[in-house]
């Protein structure tokens, strides 16, 4: 069976099992790791543990704000880890747990694709606005 008919067929078995929207494992993961900032981070910590000054250098365009709410977001899911070593100030690190490490494959599956095909997307977001 290829991916697309896999995919179609899962999409019918939650279907068809009238599972809870609320309970659906792709929901709940996507909703937290379907947004731009939490695939960057991800992809910033997959290189190696960072501190958030070196994170928010990666990522200029983030807020401190929206950096520190993603990051507690990734750390409560599980996916990262937060060390704070008792210095002064307290020094904090931030790495991938296994959990968040398992996710690397399948998220440079996605940034692959992406790679490949967004001149392709581009081009029909360009198409779509001249035929409007």
């Amino acid at each position: 069976m290829d991916a697309c008919a896999a995919l179609g067929a899962k999409f019918e078995l939650w279907r068809t099992l009238q599972l809870d929207p609320e309970g659906c494992p792709v929901r709940g993961l996507l909703d937290k790791l379907g947004d731009r900032w939490s695939t960057l981070l991800i992809c910033s910590l997959a290189a190696g543990p960072k501190r958030f000054s070196a994170l928010h250098r990666q990522i200029p365009d983030i807020s401190k704000r929206m950096l520190t709410q993603t990051l507690r977001t990734l750390e409560a899911d599980g996916l990262v880890h937060r060390d704070v070593q008792p210095t002064v100030p307290p020094s904090v690190t931030y790495s991938l747990t296994p959990l968040g490490r398992s996710f690397a494959g399948p998220l440079l599956g996605l940034v692959e694709w992406a790679e490949t095909h967004y001149p392709a997307v581009l081009e029909t977001r360009a198409e779509t606005k001249r035929a409007a």
